[in-house]
């Protein structure tokens, strides 16, 4: 392959600068950008006029003053004309007893325009010759002879305008900022309330209690807001409905299902009827693990309460030991926390029920965390989870095949309900590869 046919273009040009990622930030660049521009075109639109004014005022002025002073300089005696030339000397211009200096002909327009000047006043009444003088800045000189015969140079450096006020770049470098402060409140104040809705939508957990917004300010975000609480509302409303339709359902299952119970325990060992017996048990257990996942997803109603996080897991780990479980705890958190304590109880329990039904033994590493939280690892010497199972095992009702299946039991709700109470405590439950093999479920508890 040819060195031609090697090379290609880049997919993306290279960004010199790059663009504000938050709408505050770019809202506040292109409302500074956009006015700095206009008030530095505003400004230079009036400089230009102002020295196109002021650069007429003093061609006219330029031509009277070099009239009354030439006109007097030929009527003074020679010998008096030297005292007075720094009396008629002006700052672009100044006169000179001799021929001057030598040069080439003008070719600037403001050095044309002052000699043109100069010309209309003087040059009927004293021939006149114009040259430009070399050098880094425009000049000009202009010969001509007295009426005596004596030269007389008008040496000039035409000025455009009138110089800067030494205060001006401070009144404009204070105009620039009064506009980065007026377009930072403007922005701020504009962007407030998308701020506050982003806000309340991510307080809206499986509680459905995140703050209601302010409904004032103007029509659009009254409306916005308004709109907002009446989805939260609505929301509300639709998930106790399902809650309701939930409970009932339960309550009319459970009195077949126990009925179906007393009839199989009266029948003769045999077995079809420890099959059907067994069906009753996972039919009754999937109903009571449906409605207590639907409940996680409405979010508890249980009070944070501060408790000793020791003891609780100390607690924990004794109910399994007294259940001839095989379930280690190691480390401490120490002190006290504010948690929900019978939700925490839950979603640990799931954990280690989940170990244990794959590995037969579950270990329990807790800390404390440096912001006064806590860390929760459930670690098993189980089959594991395929990394890229990780994630689905949270939804409901997800079993994987081989080892995970039905065989082993189980509704493929815990890890389901397990995350739903974590999102109701605004904590976080990940599952993690055990380095060896098996699975490490980490849940971290904010303070």
């Amino acid at each position: 392959m040819s060195a031609l046919g090697a090379t290609t273009s880049p997919a993306h040009p290279p960004r010199f600068l790059p663009w504000p990622r938050t709408l505050f930030a770019r809202l506040a660049v292109i409302l500074f950008v956009g006015i700095a521009l206009a008030q530095t075109l505003s400004f230079w639109i009036t400089m230009t006029e102002r020295d196109q004014s002021m650069t007429n005022v003093m061609v006219g002025y330029v031509e009277r003053e070099v009239t009354s002073s030439v006109a007097l300089l030929d009527h003074l005696p020679p010998a008096e004309r030297a005292e007075w030339l720094p009396r008629l000397a002006r700052r672009s211009y100044q006169f000179i007893l001799g021929p001057g200096e030598s040069g080439t002909p003008l070719d600037a327009a403001l050095s044309e325009r002052f000699a043109k000047s100069i010309a209309d006043g003087i040059g009927k009444r004293y021939p006149l010759t114009v040259n430009a003088v070399p050098g880094d800045a425009e000049r000009m000189q202009v010969h001509l002879r007295l009426t005596d015969g004596s030269p007389l140079t008008i040496d000039m450096h035409p000025m455009v305008g009138t110089p800067l006020s030494a205060w001006l770049p401070l009144v404009l470098a204070g105009q620039l900022v009064l506009l980065a402060a007026c377009c930072w409140l403007a922005v701020r104040i504009a962007t407030r309330p998308l701020k506050q809705l982003a806000e309340a939508a991510d307080t809206l957990g499986p509680d459905l209690k995140a703050t209601r917004l302010p409904e004032h300010g103007p029509d659009e975000v009254t409306r916005a807001a308004k709109a907002f609480n009446a989805m939260q509302d609505r929301v509300s409303m639709y998930m106790t409905q399902r809650m309701q339709i939930l409970a009932a359902i339960t309550h009319d299952l459970q009195t077949p299902i126990t009925r179906m119970r007393l009839r199989v325990d009266t029948m003769d060992e045999n077995p079809a009827g420890l099959r059907l017996q067994q069906d009753l048990q996972e039919m009754e257990t999937l109903v009571k693990e449906g409605v207590t996942y639907a409940r996680t997803l409405h979010g508890t109603t249980e009070a944070p309460l501060r408790v000793d996080s020791d003891a609780l897991f100390e607690s924990l780990l004794n109910d399994y030991l007294d259940a001839g479980k095989v379930v280690s705890l190691k480390g401490s958190i120490g002190g006290t926390m504010v948690t929900r304590p019978q939700a925490l109880r839950r979603i640990v329990g799931n954990l280690v029920d989940n170990a244990l039904k794959f590995a037969g033994a579950a270990e329990i590493e807790i800390g404390g965390l440096p912001d006064g939280g806590a860390s929760i690892v459930v670690l098993d010497r189980g089959p594991g989870i395929p990394a890229e199972s990780l994630e689905a095992v949270f939804e409901p009702f997800v079993r994987l095949e081989g080892s995970r299946n039905r065989q082993t039991g189980g509704t493929g709700l815990g890890l389901a309900i397990a995350r739903q109470l974590t999102l109701a405590m605004d904590a976080t439950l990940t599952l993690h590869e055990r380095e060896g093999g098996g699975l490490e479920a980490r849940l971290v508890v904010k303070a």
